[in-house]
Order: C-alpha cells, then structure tokens, then sequence
C-alpha cells in the first residue's frame, strides 16, 4: 500500500474508498436497527481482507487461541464498537453467570482500578483485561479493531515487554496499517454524519454503554455519551483537520 497512490491504489486512495463506503452504510442504515452491525460487519470484513493481502510474505503470526499475553495493555474503541460490545455483554450475561462469570463485574471492577491511566501506566499495574477467562476472550466475536489490528511475530518477546523486561516487540506492520486505515475513515465518516466520532478507553466506556441503555439513541442524536471516557492523546479538533486535510487532497 505504501507507495502506489499516484496510481490509486496506495493507503490515501485505501482511506478514501473505505470512507466513501461507510459514508455509504451510514445514509442507507441511519435509522434502522442494524447501523451498529452493518458499520461493523463492514470494517471487519474490510480489515480481514486487506489484512490477507497486505501479510502476503510476511512471517507467520505468534498470535493463537489461548495466548492472552498483550490483554493487559490500554484498549480504545469508537463509539459503534462499545454499543456492539455493551450490548453482546448485556445480551450474554445470563449465560455467562450461568457458568460463574459475572463480566458487568468484572468490566466496574477493571475500571475502578485504571479509570484515567495513561498507556504507561496501564501497562505498569499488568492488570488481566476483565474478558479474558482462562486465556480466552470471552468478546472475541465483536472485539474492537484495536485488539484486531495488534499482532506480533514473537511470543517470547510478548512475554518479557508483559514481565517488564526491555526489550522490542515485532509487531505486525500490515494489521496496524491497516487498522488504522480502516479505523479512521469510519470515524471520518462518523463526524460526517454528525455524530460522535472519538475514540474511548473501552472498559469505562463499556462501563457507560451497560448502565444507559438509551446510549445508543443518544448516540444517534448527535450526542458524545461516552464523553467521560474519551482519550485525549489526539484531540477531536486535530482529528477534524486531519480528516479535511485527507479529503481535500
């Protein structure tokens, strides 16, 4: 992707048609019940696919099913990502407090403990994300793209950054390009259509999502619901200009 945009076809072009896309999704969905989803099931079927073709030649994933080795660092996700995950946790807590996993919980009590962390400090305290049970997430079907998009090539180096020892960690180029590609022309297309498009620490959020269970109309109103639990590493000004900028050009 990186250096074929005067052709059409580089990461500029790649943002463009996927904002266009979800431009898209947001005129004919807007309303419906099935906006959350259709934006979603897009992004990660695009993710999926461009991930597959960026990897191409690269070596292999020391990603696998059990491996919760990164779940301790800070998550953040846009606001269709947490009204997908509040609700698939709302929808499952039966049948997961059937079994001793009370995730609600779980998600308050992770919350309280690094509720205005920065991304240092979050990783210092090496506290097990609240959906991890048994090295498995239990959201694992509508987690966000952050947890997506992070890969890397060496388990063992994982394994000493999670320890606290030095050193650098390979992690996949391609799924963070392209994470972020896809990421950011949602958001774009999000700020767009008028509604809140920032980016959220996913267990205050969360935390939001299943205690209003208006969230999701407020959203749609225009209203940044999650506000309280916005990351500020970026402000939605500077992203704003970004997002002209990229267009224009």
């Amino acid at each position: 992707m990186a250096d074929q945009d005067s052709n059409g076809s580089g990461p500029l072009s790649f943002f463009k048609a996927q904002h266009r896309a979800f431009a898209e999704t947001l005129k004919t969905r807007q309303g419906t019940g099935g906006l959350i989803d259709g934006l979603l099931l897009q992004a990660w079927d695009s993710f999926e696919h461009n991930i597959a073709i960026q990897a191409e030649g690269q070596p292999p994933l020391a990603c696998h099913k059990g491996c919760a080795t990164c779940c301790t660092l800070r998550v953040t996700a846009t606001a269709p990502e947490v009204l997908m995950i509040g609700r698939y946790v709302r929808w499952s807590d039966g049948r997961f407090k059937s079994i001793g996993i009370d995730l609600p919980a779980r998600i308050a009590d992770a919350d309280a403990k690094t509720h205005g962390l920065d991304e240092a400090q979050r990783v210092a305290l090496r506290l097990r994300c609240p959906y991890i049970e048994n090295g498995i997430c239990l959201i694992y079907q509508v987690r966000p793209l952050a947890c997506r998009g992070h890969a890397s090539y060496d388990v063992h180096a994982c394994v000493k950054a999670a320890a606290g020892r030095a050193g650098e960690i390979p992690y996949s180029g391609p799924h963070r390009v392209v994470r972020g590609l896809v990421q950011n022309a949602m958001q774009s297309s999000l700020r767009d259509a008028g509604l809140a498009f920032g980016l959220y620490e996913l267990n205050h959020a969360v935390c939001i999502a299943i205690q209003n269970e208006n969230c999701y109309a407020e959203w749609l109103s225009g209203a940044d619901v999650f506000a309280p639990a916005a990351i500020t590493d970026v402000g939605i000004d500077e992203m704003a200009r970004i997002y002209d900028a990229i267009q224009a050009s």
